[in-house]
């Protein structure tokens, strides 16, 4: 097949979150399996350009229609680790994609819709006809609706589209100016409730309802979630859309890149290990803490990895430090803030803690130090208030650090309480998971994690290896998506 991912992030030459780490991972393992699979993205101008190989003109002087006149791109192609990107850039005074950030913009909705029309034009203009056209995220949620109601009509009939919703949290919105640009036009049209119309604002569209509502399938990333945002309030809004579209609505678990995420071969560790060299870990661990200037101790080292934000259940993040530090552990975090009081919030106990031997705050985003931290740590905190996937409990396992996580999202489908799960043999289970998001929740999910470590460390070590053993690969999720794919195809 011949396979057209659309998005706004690629790992690593664009990554902000999880979603970059799934279009590259993803792509490459449909490569892998013997596919056609080319990435169109924005060029921006903060992006990594030394992961880029052989950057060169791909289409020059493509006109894109916005606004009933033309905006003028070039398109520059490029290989990022192996994957063949095309990158788009306008060239306007609007600057979409000149601005030192990927998000963040009050005019988000019109940078991406214009991506989202170049992308589309791009494809009619130099005769690329993909199989399917996979979306993602808000970012494209017009595409599926622009194929249909424009460029099927234009000789691009015989393509589908998948959508992919990452986060429903951010689904993007925009009034009449947005169907002006696009050509879509029609008002009248558009903003009925079966079509774009957000479903509490009648004077708005909705990118990620126009997706959903366009796209030949939908899907989130994890089973799970799949669920939980068409029966519960993590759809935001979009639950109704979701139920009448549920015959075209799946959730396909994410996968890891088991080449970086790997302590076997990771190059940002001191010391491999595996399996059967377990104890290795322990040397790892050592490293960490003479990094950190924390004190070699024999007490368990628990580790939090991700941003500090609402959707990451930053106030169990604030107690797990203290509940950890309180029952004689080690306590390391690794994140940064995306709001100013939050940031505020925690520098104010960095500062405060910044005498204290057994715990070290790292207010930042280190790639290099998550892997150490990750082969390091003995645990890991996933108290997320909602996660449609969640990698870090998933390169927890790998790393034979037992997560302690929120019963939520894909963080059920991945991680099985010790004590408490009934679906799992005990061979099977591999974490700790609690379901409310209040402290003594929390407290009591990590107290039976340092139970085992201080009265069972020998069930503890079987634990971790358990762990260890899961496959979260690309390889299962390759085969959903490419079974999905066939599906939409024949339909």
């Amino acid at each position: 097949m011949y396979i057209v991912q659309i998005a706004s992030e690629c790992a690593p030459v664009i990554k902000a979150g999880g979603l970059g780490d799934v279009v590259y991972g993803l792509s490459r393992e449909l490569e892998n399996r013997g596919h056609c699979v080319e990435i169109i993205l924005p060029k921006y101008d903060c992006m990594r350009y030394d992961h880029i190989w052989g950057l060169h003109d791909a289409y020059r002087d493509l006109v894109v229609p916005w606004f009933g006149t033309d905006i003028r791109c070039d398109v520059f192609c490029g290989w990022v680790h192996g994957r063949l990107c095309f990158f788009i850039e306008p060239k306007s005074w609007e600057m979409f994609f000149n601005r030192g950030c990927y998000y963040g913009c009050d005019d988000d909705p019109m940078r991406f819709a214009f991506f989202s029309k170049a992308a589309m034009e791009f494809l009619l203009r130099s005769n690329k006809r993909p199989d399917v056209i996979h979306c993602h995220d808000w970012q494209t949620g017009l595409i599926p609706a622009m194929l249909f109601e424009i460029y099927k009509y234009n000789g691009m009939e015989f393509q589908r589209t998948l959508y992919t919703i990452h986060n429903f949290k951010h689904q993007g919105f925009g009034g009449t100016e947005i169907l002006q640009a696009t050509g879509l036009n029609r008002p009248e049209y558009y903003f009925q409730y079966d079509r774009l119309r957000d479903n509490f604002n009648p004077f708005s569209i909705n990118f990620m309802k126009g997706g959903i509502t366009y796209a030949n399938h939908v899907n989130t990333v994890s089973p799970h979630h799949a669920i939980e945002a068409q029966y519960g309030n993590e759809g935001f809004g979009l639950g109704h859309t979701l139920h009448t579209n549920q015959h075209k609505y799946s959730g396909i678990l994410n996968g890891i890149d088991y080449e970086v995420w790997n302590p076997e071969c990771d190059r940002y560790i001191p010391h491999h290990y595996g399996l059967t060299t377990f104890e290795d870990k322990a040397l790892n661990k050592k490293e960490l803490r003479d990094r950190l200037l924390l004190r070699q101790s024999d007490r368990p080292l628990v580790a939090f990895i991700g941003r500090l934000d609402d959707q990451k259940g930053v106030h169990l993040v604030h107690h797990a430090i203290y509940h950890a530090l309180a029952r004689g552990a080690q306590f390391v975090l690794l994140g940064s803030a995306t709001e100013r009081g939050i940031n505020d919030w925690f520098w104010h106990e960095k500062i405060f803690l910044n005498d204290n031997p057994d715990v070290h705050l790292e207010l930042s985003f280190n790639e290099e130090l998550a892997h150490l931290i990750y082969a390091g740590a003995d645990m890991i905190v996933v108290p997320s208030n909602f996660e449609p996937c969640g990698l870090t409990q998933m390169i927890g396992l790998k790393y034979g650090t037992v997560p302690i996580v929120r019963g939520v999202g894909g963080l059920v489908n991945t991680v099985f309480d010790w004590d408490y799960d009934t679906l799992h043999e005990p061979e099977e289970r591999n974490g700790f998971v609690f379901f409310q998001s209040d402290n003594v929740a929390l407290e009591s999910a990590m107290n039976r994690a340092f139970d085992v470590w201080d009265h069972a460390p020998d069930t503890f070590k079987q634990l971790a290896q358990q762990g260890m053993q899961y496959d979260f690969s690309w390889n299962h999720p390759g085969q959903a998506y490419i079974d999905l794919y066939e599906y939409i195809r024949h339909k």
